[in-house]
């Protein structure tokens, strides 16, 4: 009787740390995308950082072979860094593509994809 209680008691403790996690992660996941949603003409974003996708939403979302080829590129650019210099050689890249553009920025640890909808204007005849 006492060990069922025990892994009763157990399965509760278990569910109350899932619960506690999972909230956890939502809140630091939100901080994460915080201003990705409000982004003009967004398709889709992913959060990347060496371990994996932290966060995606729209058409980026759970998109782990575009997170793997951006990281990829990523790694290149960060290997042309300049001699003596601490910083990375680069904050933002832009890959343009016909429809839309994929723009990649480098903060600390993570690194922010948004996929953004080109505004195609028509030429202006004078």
């Amino acid at each position: 009787k006492s060990h069922v209680k025990e892994i009763l008691a157990q399965r509760k403790q278990r569910t109350r740390f899932l619960i506690v996690r999972s909230k956890l992660k939502w809140q630091t996941t939100s901080a994460l995308t915080q201003g990705l949603e409000r982004i003009p003409d967004q398709l889709g974003y992913l959060v990347i950082s060496e371990d994996g996708v932290l966060a995606s939403a729209g058409e980026l979302e759970n998109d782990e072979h575009t997170a793997g080829i951006i990281m990829q590129m990523v790694r290149t650019a960060c290997r042309f860094r300049l001699q003596g210099a601490a910083e990375p050689p680069f904050k933002r890249m832009s890959v343009m593509l016909e429809d839309y553009v994929y723009t990649v920025t480098v903060s600390g640890q993570k690194v922010f994809v948004v996929k953004r909808q080109i505004n195609q204007r028509d030429p202006v005849v004078v």
